[in-house]
């Protein structure tokens, strides 16, 4: 592959994938975003959990292409995990593996558990307000 499609999918990958992680942090704050967060996070359960089974817990397809591109590029592979990569690209900080995993995965939980109930209580507002605008009585006003 030349060289300036794999520096275009490095910087493609940093920024995707970037976006990615604080959307399924943040993404449940914003209300037209919930339905999209909560499959995001289910698409992130299913990389970590069910492709782990098989490539270890917490295996992140876009980890392993962007570690593709960035071997194939020269770069010396030093972080597990991409949010090794961004504490260490941004700050310069190289935090341990453990501690990364176990901040991702309570991080990941949290973000988890808002998206589902703020899901759910959307989705009960929306069939009480239904219920209301199809009430038989209002039919006559």
């Amino acid at each position: 592959m030349p060289h300036a499609a794999l520096v275009f999918l490095d910087w493609f990958f940093i920024v995707f994938h970037t976006v990615l992680v604080l959307f399924n942090v943040f993404g449940w704050a914003v209300r037209k975003w919930r339905r999209w967060n909560l499959w995001c996070l289910a698409i992130t359960a299913i990389s970590w959990f069910v492709m782990g089974l098989w490539y270890g817990v917490g295996y992140c397809i876009c980890t392993d292409w962007h570690w593709q591109v960035r071997q194939a590029l020269g770069y010396e592979l030093v972080d597990r995990t991409y949010v090794q990569f961004l504490v260490r690209t941004l700050t310069g900080i190289e935090p341990p593996l453990g501690l990364t995993k176990t901040v991702s995965g309570v991080v990941f939980v949290v973000a988890l558990v808002l998206s589902i109930a703020l899901n759910l209580r959307d989705r009960k507002l929306k069939l009480e307000t239904e219920d209301k605008i199809n009430h038989p009585l209002n039919r006559y006003v």
